[in-house]
This record gives C-alpha cells, sequence and structure tokens, in this order.
C-alpha cells in the first residue's frame, strides 16, 4: 500500500478559495445538516457499516455521516478542506472515536485501499475536478469494497435554489456540481472502477418559512454566507427577497416543505 508523498499539500491551491468559503459556515453548518437528516440516513442505511469496518467519509463538512457510520461501530476517517467544519465536528462527535483529517478529496490523505468502504453524502459533489476526485474514491476502496454517494439531481429545488443565487454570482463555477446527479455523468466517473446501482431519492425540508430559511442559509452555508457578504445593500436585499420567495413557494400551511431529489449511487469495487 503506498501513501500520498508529504509534499502534496493537504489543500491545493486551486481549492484554497473553496475551503475558505465552506469552513465560513462553521458550526452552523450543522442546521443545513438538520435540512439533510432523512437523505443522510438512507445513504448510512444502503451503505449498511459494520462494526469494526474501515469508512471514509469524504467532504464530511460537520460529521454527520462520520456520526452515524461510527455509531453502528465502525472505524471512521472523516475528511474535508473546511478546517472550521471540521472543528466543528470534532466538538459534535460525542466521545465517538472518528479520526477527522483537513484533506483535499482530489488528493486523499489516505493510503491505496484503505478502507472498506467510501461514503459521500453531498459533498464530493462539489469538487472543482470530478475525475480527480473520482479517481481517488476508487483508490481509497479495497476491491470487494463499497460506495455510497448521495448527490443533489440537476433538474431538483437545490439546484433551483443555486439558479436563483447564481445571477449575484461575480462568476458561476465552472463545473456544475450537479452534473453528479446525472446517472450517465456517475457511471462515465466511476463505472470502470465500480459497478454501480444508480437510483433517486428525495429528502424533505420543512422549515417556518422563506425567512427562517434564508436566516439558517445565510449564517451556515457557505456558498450563500460568502455570496451576501460579498454584495452591497440594495443587491443583498435583492438576493435575500429573491432567495425568501423561491422558499415560500413550497408553504404548506404554518411551514414550507421543499422535496428535495437526490441520487443515491451504490457501488462494488471491482
Amino acid at each position: 500500500m503506498t501513501i500520498q508523498t508529504t509534499h502534496v499539500p493537504a489543500i491545493q491551491p486551486h481549492n484554497e478559495r473553496a475551503a475558505s468559503v465552506w469552513s465560513s459556515g462553521g458550526r452552523d453548518y450543522e442546521e443545513i445538516i438538520r435540512g439533510v437528516y432523512d437523505g443522510i440516513d438512507a445513504t448510512v442505511a444502503a451503505l449498511a457499516p459494520l462494526p469494526g469496518e474501515r469508512i471514509l467519509d469524504v467532504a464530511t463538512g460537520t460529521g454527520i455521516t462520520a456520526r452515524a457510520c461510527a455509531r453502528r461501530g465502525a472505524h471512521v476517517t472523516g475528511i474535508d478542506i473546511a478546517a472550521g467544519l471540521l472543528d466543528a465536528a470534532r466538538g459534535l462527535s460525542d466521545g465517538l472515536a472518528i479520526d477527522y483529517r483537513l484533506g483535499d478529496a482530489e488528493a486523499l490523505p489516505v493510503a491505496d485501499a484503505g478502507f472498506d468502504a467510501v461514503v459521500s453524502t453531498f459533498g464530493v459533489m462539489f469538487v472543482s475536478r470530478p475525475e480527480a476526485a473520482a479517481d481517488e474514491l476508487a483508490r481509497a476502496c479495497r476491491p470487494g469494497g463499497r460506495l455510497a454517494l448521495a448527490t443533489w439531481t440537476p433538474d431538483g429545488s437545490i439546484a433551483e435554489m443555486f439558479a436563483v443565487m447564481r445571477p449575484y454570482m461575480a462568476a458561476p463555477p465552472a463545473v456544475s456540481p450537479f452534473d453528479w446527479g446525472r446517472p450517465e455523468r456517475l457511471r462515465q466517473l466511476l463505472g470502470d472502477a465500480f459497478d454501480l446501482t444508480i437510483r433517486v431519492e428525495t429528502s424533505h425540508y420543512v422549515e417556518t418559512g422563506g425567512e427562517a430559511a434564508w436566516n439558517t442559509f445565510v449564517t451556515g452555508y457557505g456558498p450563500t454566507r460568502t455570496l451576501a457578504a460579498s454584495l452591497d445593500d440594495e443587491r443583498r436585499a435583492a438576493l435575500k427577497r429573491d432567495f425568501v420567495a423561491f422558499h415560500e413557494r413550497y408553504r404548506e400551511g404554518q411551514g414550507i416543505h421543499v422535496p428535495r431529489t437526490f441520487v443515491l449511487t451504490l457501488g462494488t469495487r471491482r
């Protein structure tokens, strides 16, 4: 087995800005994760971690998926580019033995074939170089090991939410994260290394209203927080107006209920 050489930086230079953006949410990112608990639960259930298994959680964020695997008795390593999220993850781990590491999904600081299973929930899809990240997922997983990914669909409400923010961005991402929600793209990225099963599931975001959604995202979600902070008062108010109005489209009685479709990809390493 080989390990990434020490001269490789924890975060590659082209990902330093992304690391800063995601890190800005800190512990408040956990409130974002509250809105996707059901999707994470479905992914972990499908992965079915076993006691003693070595599990790698890529783009672990505040560690909710890592914690769910560890509570099933697995030995978990959680990796993320965002130091602020990792600090929160360590504080939220309730004594669970999880090895949290600062690292880049495009150059994981782990041994070849070092894990029985690799998982990422709504995380690895945001990398800037998908082919590199896909190769790393395969490299880290032992032959016969398992893969589980949860990724947002390109035609779902999360993609629509990003479309609301896009007109206010100086430069939209060069690579769409929602390509990871296209089965044909997933097969292109991962099909040579894994036997894949792909299906569409739905997560449900329930909140008191659009205003509450705005407050949650502008505080804890790095992309929204950073975008809002970059705008002058007038454009920030306009972004808030559009963001709130988007979520109010999903009002049901005393609150909002936003269905969020995602792709659940399960794989077995060849």
